[in-house]
Formats: structure tokens, sequence, C-alpha cells
């Protein structure tokens, strides 16, 4: 089992050419009996993988009641799910800044629609270092400026 991390958006973009080592954008089909995809808002869905194929190595957290936070001492991290994060950060940050909407899902392998808490993430509060996903959670992203 692993996360799996989805992105939706009303660009056009081929985001294939945003991939990188440490991500890997790939065009997600909505099958009709994968309930969780269906709560993408946006007509253009991306498959969003890390190095590891899946999308594990990102920040994750189980809860959100931590909240957004920059990498801290006393919990360690491995550098390279911080830079993947950031990498990630940036294409949305990219996106959000040319107009488009964008909303993103992280999720347990399997978890349903009704598994999923939507909250919205404005990245005018959440800086690149703090930003990382929450399991079984959907963000409505805002840009800066939104």
């Amino acid at each position: 089992m692993c996360y799996e991390v989805y992105i939706s958006t009303d660009s056009p973009e081929d985001l294939t050419q945003r991939s990188s080592e440490l991500v890997r954008f790939k065009l997600a089909t909505v099958l009709d009996d994968d309930t969780g995809l269906q709560i993408l808002e946006f007509p253009h869905r991306w498959y969003v993988g890390s190095k590891s194929e899946c999308s594990c190595t990102f920040r994750h957290l189980y809860s959100i009641e931590l909240g957004f936070g920059e990498p801290v001492e006393w919990y360690p991290e491995e550098q390279e799910d911080i830079d993947a994060t950031q990498d990630l950060y940036g294409t949305l940050a990219s996106l959000l800044s040319s107009g488009y909407r964008v909303d993103l899902l992280d999720r347990w392998m399997d978890a349903q629609a009704e598994d999923i808490m939507t909250v919205d993430v404005s990245f005018a509060e959440v800086s690149e270092n703090a930003f990382r996903l929450f399991e079984n959670h959907k963000f409505r992203l805002k840009g800066r400026a939104s």
C-alpha cells in the first residue's frame, strides 16, 4: 500500500514536460468506479509520482492537526522528500500564478470519496518550505493573489 497524489487543473499544459527526477507527472484517467478521483474538480487530471514511482516520497503527515510547517530537527525527514515536495509546490504555484485553477488529492491507495476531507489552502499563507501533504485530504489551492 502507498500514497497516491493527483492534481486537477483547467490548464491545458502538458505537465509531463515539467517532470524531473523527483516529481513525475502522468496523465490520469478517472474510471467510473474510482469515486476518490471523481472529487477532483477540473478537466485535466494528473497522477503525481515521485522518485519512488508512487507518490510516497513527498512530505506527508497522517493528520492535518499539526498543520503546515517547515522541516524541524526533532522530526527527521529525508532531504529528497523535502526537495520533491518543493518541486511540486513550484509547479502548483506556477499554474496558480498563471491564472489556472488547481486542486490536489493526497490519498492512501484505495481510499474512497467519503474518506477524503476537503480544505482550502492559500499559497499566500503557506510557503514552499512549509508545504506538505496530508493523508486523505483534498486541497483547493489558491494563489498568492487570490
